[in-house]
């Protein structure tokens, strides 16, 4: 494995590590970083027949932290949410909404580089359309790991639900999943695009090795 992978893969080993000694909810902390548990060993074993862009390997990297942290305090305890829910006058820890917000723009870029490389969409409004729609899908479906992990461990799973009260909390993980599916495309298709094909490039017969994934 390349060096950059590497180093990413490390530190999020290490940040379960550290975030699993002494988390205020076990419970909470084995369904947050489940997502962690499952995606690592699928991009380490493809990771010589289909490496992916170091972008993609760096937002997963970093939507990592932000579940590892997530689990470690809950989502309705991490001071990074009290600090911004002080400073804004904000009625709750919105910790939880930055973590649905990733849960968009992450998915995004790793859906956009997979149906770039095999598949015949090309960057445009159809990939864009498709990119969103899968994100939005990827978050409902975790509202319905949130429903049954409630039904399954009962009070349990109240730290993971993490809804603080919201009756529209729901509706607002989905809303910050959908923005951040377009965000990231609005932000990241023209850097994502070079280095796609800078790493398809790498792939084919006869290039030269190089050192790092763009």
């Amino acid at each position: 494995m390349k060096r950059p992978p590497l180093v990413l893969l490390i530190a999020v080993a290490l940040g379960l590590v550290i975030t699993g000694i002494a988390p205020y909810d076990r419970t909470t902390w084995w369904l947050e970083i489940f997502p962690i548990l499952i995606g690592a060993p699928i991009l380490i074993a493809t990771y010589r027949r289909f490496p992916l862009t170091r972008l993609a390997y760096t937002l997963l990297a970093i939507h990592a932290v932000i579940l590892m942290v997530g689990g470690y305090y809950t989502y309705a305890r991490v001071p990074l949410g009290f600090w911004v829910e002080h400073t804004f006058g904000l009625a709750r820890n919105d910790y939880d909404r930055l973590g649905h917000f990733a849960q968009g723009f992450v998915p995004a870029i790793l859906a956009r580089e997979i149906l770039l490389r095999t598949s015949p969409l090309r960057p445009g409004r159809w990939l864009f359309v498709i990119v969103t729609a899968l994100c939005l899908a990827i978050s409902a479906c975790y509202e319905f790991i949130e429903w049954w992990s409630a039904l399954l461990f009962g009070q349990g799973a109240e730290a993971f639900l993490g809804t603080q009260g919201d009756v529209w909390d729901t509706q607002w993980d989905m809303l910050m999943a959908l923005i951040g599916a377009i965000v990231a495309q609005l932000l990241l298709s023209n850097v994502h695009n070079r280095a796609v094909r800078q790493l398809m490039n790498q792939q084919q017969p006869g290039s030269q090795p190089s050192e790092a994934h763009a």
